[in-house]
């Protein structure tokens, strides 16, 4: 069979156009990065350890030039990683619950992770993860909610300095509208599943962000963390051409 065709499909077909089968419970997108910047990446939920240690690998050996990245990764992939993968850098964030085999890019770019509450922290290190695999600088900012509004006015000036501002809450998800209305640069918000009763996990704050009367305020879907550093990273890139 000729160096890049697809069992099943027809003579001529490459990898990058039709996806490199995984055993049967994969096909993996290895030309996403070339068509879109972005490339592809592993969730792990759902998944076994070993299905998400084959496709690290064979993302990793399919693309040298990149970071391969898996999230929502289970303790066993978190803690093993390193021992699966010992020629290569490996970082594994047990809070984000990320993956990432290979050298991480230089990073460009200044994008601030804003959190409303401590219990928010495992999205915005998984947005912030995800960034730096991408090639983005990202801080994180943590626990400054519209519960005790002054902590986030004492860093205006840093929230000010970003070129782009993720910020992840959950409850009324309130704090994206606040911060929207302070600074110039894109904010991004992530509602997040953290509430009692009505937030109903983080519809009620989705609902809140959708609803903002903040002009320019984007929002992902709840708890995603990596969509959002997605759409951040293409800011930076759209600014540091």
């Amino acid at each position: 069979m000729p160096n890049g065709a697809v069992p099943g499909l027809p003579p001529g077909t490459e990898a990058g156009a039709a996806g490199v089968p995984l055993g049967e419970f994969a096909l993996l997108d290895v030309d996403r990065r070339r068509r879109t910047g972005v490339p592809e990446v592993i969730f792990g939920e759902g998944k076994t350890p070993e299905q998400i240690f084959a496709l690290l690998a064979e993302l990793r050996a399919r693309d040298l030039e990149a970071p391969a990245l898996a999230t929502r990764c289970p303790a066993g992939v978190l803690d093993g990683a390193a021992t699966r993968f010992p020629g290569d850098a490996v970082h594994a964030d047990q809070v984000a619950g990320t993956v990432a085999v290979g050298a991480l890019p230089p990073a460009r770019g200044n994008v601030l992770v804003v959190t409303a509450g401590t219990t928010d922290l495992k999205v915005a290190r998984e947005c912030a993860a995800t960034l730096a695999v991408l090639g983005v600088r990202a801080d994180v900012l943590a626990d400054v909610g519209v519960a005790g509004l002054g902590r986030l006015l004492a860093r205006v000036d840093d929230l000010r300095a970003a070129e782009c501002v993720v910020v992840v809450a959950g409850m009324d998800g309130a704090l994206p509208s606040v911060v929207a209305g302070l600074i110039r640069a894109p904010v991004i918000g992530v509602p997040t599943s953290v509430g009692y009763g009505v937030a109903a996990g983080g519809l009620a704050a989705a609902a809140s962000m959708l609803a903002s009367c903040s002009p320019g305020l984007v929002v992902v879907n709840i708890d995603n963390g990596f969509g959002a550093a997605v759409h951040a990273a293409k800011i930076i890139r759209a600014v540091h051409r």
